[in-house]
């Protein structure tokens, strides 16, 4: 009498771990995937304004808690965490957790540095425990900053296949975490990177003639989000619209003040 009980409990465990994999796998297929022409807003200074009627926020992971995300999200919203990960800033607060010798010249930014993105062994468990920040919060996505340092005068010898190492990897990070991931200003690399990242985040394409280059996220149905800062919206809406691009004007110090297309 007592196998056929037993029997029937086994069936029941090995059902429960099949479906245990089977949803395992569709939140694999779930994670978010914004499509082109989706509207959005981005906002990393002053108190957050959560009334504008979008359904994507793009926020700083570091600045906003679990309760920020989690309100937007009652409201229908995806919520993008921003962070820097290839530029060092003074103002965080696992500043001193970097080392000295993968601090690079200044950005441009007050307090920010670039990091040696060949220096995997050091960064990647940093950018891991950032990810981790970003996820335990609540967040969809990552938009993961200075993402072109190869492109640019760091104190480091960049080349462009370290660029692709870094940002393949910090792609890896995030999907691994179950969020997606954009590509952020590094418009070189597009035709190579596209399939690693789930969108892409621009800016002042249509100010350098550039926005033809982002075209191949929109081909395969992903959003290209891109602001301007100079350009009246009269100059560059227009080509957006026909591109299917997600912009708006933005102030540079990225307040709530929006305008989009």
């Amino acid at each position: 009498m007592k196998r056929p009980v037993l029997l029937a409990a086994l069936l029941l465990l090995l059902a429960g771990c099949s479906t245990a994999t089977e949803e395992h796998k569709e939140s694999g297929r779930a994670r978010w995937q914004p499509r082109p022409g989706v509207a959005w807003q981005w906002q990393l200074s002053g108190r957050l304004d959560t009334s504008v009627d979008v359904p994507v926020y793009d926020i700083d992971g570091f600045d906003h808690e679990k309760a920020a995300v989690t309100a937007l999200h009652r409201k229908g919203r995806k919520v993008i965490c921003y962070l820097s990960t290839g530029a060092w800033e003074e103002f965080r607060p696992d500043a001193k957790r970097f080392p000295k010798s993968v601090l690079g010249r200044g950005n441009g930014w007050q307090g920010e540095r670039w990091l040696d993105i060949r220096r995997t062994d050091v960064l990647e468990p940093l950018m891991a425990d950032r990810l981790d920040m970003c996820r335990r919060k609540g967040f969809d996505a990552v938009e993961p900053d200075n993402m072109d340092g190869y492109r640019n005068n760091t104190g480091f010898p960049l080349k462009a296949a370290d660029q692709l190492r870094y940002n393949r990897l910090v792609a890896r990070l995030a999907h691994e975490r179950g969020m997606a991931v954009g590509l952020k200003n590094d418009l070189g690399q597009i035709p190579v990177l596209v399939g690693d990242f789930d969108f892409a985040v621009d800016e002042q394409c249509a100010q350098y003639d550039e926005c033809e280059r982002l075209k191949p996220f929109i081909a395969a149905g992903k959003a290209v989000f891109h602001v301007e800062y100079e350009l009246p919206t009269s100059r560059f809406c227009a080509e957006a619209r026909r591109l299917k691009l997600s912009s708006m004007l933005k102030k540079y110090d990225l307040d709530a003040w929006r305008r989009p297309c």
